[in-house]
């Protein structure tokens, strides 16, 4: 993140300030949370 300003921008603009962050279809993923992404992806 401090090596791409206009990613931590965004983050900021979701009011996020931790990593690591996962957007699938403006569905927002805080952590690792392997059951919700497979569940957004359609993998389960």
């Amino acid at each position: 993140m401090t090596e791409d300003p206009d990613a931590m921008r965004e983050l900021e603009e979701l009011g996020l300030f931790s990593t690591p962050v996962t957007v699938i279809n403006d569905e927002v993923v805080v952590g690792f949370d392997r059951a919700k992404l497979e569940e957004l992806l359609g993998l389960v």
